[in-house]
């Protein structure tokens, strides 16, 4: 399979890729240069093929786990007794699981390769940092979107040449 080369050498070529289509992904349409699009378009659309053939190939089950218990402020709750060191309270609780099929587990690691994790700040708190998990969103999100199509996942629109080199621009974007 021929590449383009992007006047990169190959691992700031594929920096670049993995970055552009983690954002293609996380925000649902970029804007770049033409020839980068049609190598994003590439690695994108396996993706979300992945995503369209393994989004419901999991079990769910329920399982126990232990937690511990925490007071109403949100802290943990701990004993201390005489002559011993302070202990956590835990307690038993039964969650809902999704428990992947071989197929599926592959098809996420297979994505995980390709995919940068993404870390989310809230502009009022800069302290909550959330983690987004794309490969889910691939698979919940995504995915069953595409359930009825085969392939042409993405829709790249010509917006004409950049002022500074005169680069043609494009908008990639998932349909």
């Amino acid at each position: 399979m021929s590449q383009r080369k992007l006047g990169r050498y190959a691992s700031a070529r594929k920096a670049l890729l993995r970055n552009q289509v983690t954002n293609l992904i996380y925000h649902g349409k970029i804007k770049t240069t033409e020839a980068k699009a049609k190598e994003i378009r590439k690695i994108a659309e396996k993706i979300i093929a992945m995503g369209v053939r393994e989004h419901n190939n999991y079990e769910e089950i329920t399982v126990t786990a232990k937690v511990p218990k925490k007071d109403a402020d949100g802290r943990r709750v701990k004993i201390k007794e005489e002559g011993k060191k302070t202990e956590i309270v835990f307690e038993e609780v039964q969650k809902t699981i999704k428990k992947d099929s071989p197929s599926r587990l592959h098809a996420r690691r297979q994505m995980l390769k390709v995919l940068y994790p993404v870390t989310e700040v809230s502009k009022m708190k800069k302290r909550k940092a959330v983690k987004v998990d794309l490969v889910d969103k691939v698979f919940s999100e995504i995915a069953p979107k595409y359930i009825d199509r085969n392939g042409g996942y993405t829709r790249i629109t010509k917006l004409g040449a950049r002022k500074g080199d005169a680069a043609p621009e494009v908008i990639i974007e998932l349909i």
